[in-house]
């Protein structure tokens, strides 16, 4: 990343004055925690994710599958997922809080072939926000292959 260092524009401060962030360590120590991800990895068979965990990058790294839960809806939470180990048994699945929190909106996810005469490619799965708890990946026909990644993010919906 290159150095940003400006030249002070302003007739009041010293002509031709050093503006970098690199003055100010305080300003830098801010803009890192802004740009920092915080990811999860080696979660247990079952997980619960909390509000505070919003805007990390949650992987599902478990061969043997992985259940998250997510906090209550709460306008603004965010969480990304990204496949990064292949399923051997189970399934990864993620779920909202309760059975009144159902998901919205579309999932496009890659299918792999594993058997001849199989469809691989992208399946569209949509979430109609009433009936919808739960996103399931099965490593195969349901998605949830090595490089699969969903981004859930919690928004306003009103009636009508």
């Amino acid at each position: 990343m290159k150095k940003f260092n400006p030249k002070s524009p302003d007739s009041f401060l010293e002509k031709g004055a050093d503006m970098s962030l690199a003055k100010f360590g305080h300003l830098n120590a801010i803009v890192n925690g802004i740009n920092k991800t915080n990811t999860i990895s080696s979660l247990e068979a079952t997980a619960t994710l909390t509000e505070e965990q919003s805007t990390s990058v949650i992987l599902l790294d478990r061969a043997a599958g992985i259940t998250v839960t997510l906090p209550s809806a709460k306008v603004g939470l965010k969480y990304t997922f990204i496949v990064s180990t292949n399923l051997s048994s189970a399934t990864y699945k993620i779920i909202t809080a309760s059975s009144t929190q159902d998901f919205i909106g579309t999932v496009l996810v890659g299918v792999e072939a594993t058997t001849p005469g199989a469809n691989p490619g992208p399946k569209l799965f949509s979430g109609d926000g009433s009936t919808h708890v739960a996103i399931n990946m099965n490593g195969g026909t349901t998605g949830g292959i090595k490089g699969t990644k969903i981004t859930v993010k919690i928004k306003v919906r009103t009636n009508g």
